[in-house]
């Protein structure tokens, strides 16, 4: 399937299932915006609420095991709360590790302005929101950037595709970012 083909698909699931996020989430806090990271471009946006958890989730490159990067809605920032994983290997942590039901884990504390994401179709990089989950390596053709506006509902709706951050928050594509490719 190629690019285009995938967008549409994509664009016309996202439009499903954010009908009835529109829905169920008219009160949401803030607006996470996932976008092109090249050229701005709004790919899709998720109402979300302060202190929701927010995950990037991907198979490592080289041990071929689940990894979920786990960020928490906290103010205008994306706060890193947890990585887990199930296997050691190339860039995965060893220090501060700890054993639990979900498999390793390492708490994270950093607070996040933009996350960048280069997703990849073998890593299979998805967004999970609450119940939804979102391709991302079908969503574009590079990098992503993952941030949150400050913004009603309404305005989402009206002007979510316009290309450009708008939001009076808006952060520049230069300020710090977080790299989830391994």
């Amino acid at each position: 399937m190629d690019h285009l083909t995938r967008r549409a698909f994509l664009v016309s699931a996202v439009a499903v299932s954010g009908a009835t996020a529109v829905v169920s989430s008219a009160t949401a806090d803030s607006t996470l915006v996932v976008a092109d990271a090249e050229s701005d471009e709004r790919l899709f946006e998720i109402p979300v609420d302060q202190g929701q958890e927010v995950t990037i989730a991907y198979t490592h490159s080289v041990e071929r095991t689940p990894i979920e990067d786990v960020y928490v809605v906290d103010g205008s920032s994306l706060r890193a709360d947890r990585s887990v994983f199930h296997s050691f290997g190339a860039g995965l942590p060893t220090t501060d590790v700890e054993r639990t039901e979900e498999g390793y884990v390492v708490r994270g504390s950093e607070t996040h302005d933009e996350l960048l994401v280069a997703p990849g179709e073998i890593a299979g990089h998805e967004l999970i929101v609450g119940d939804e989950r979102y391709a991302l390596a079908e969503a574009a053709d590079g990098r992503v950037v993952l941030f949150l506006a400050d913004r009603g509902i309404g305005e989402v709706v009206t002007d979510g595709n316009s290309g450009q951050r708008t939001e009076t928050n808006t952060l520049p594509t230069a300020a710090k970012m977080t790299d989830t490719n391994s």
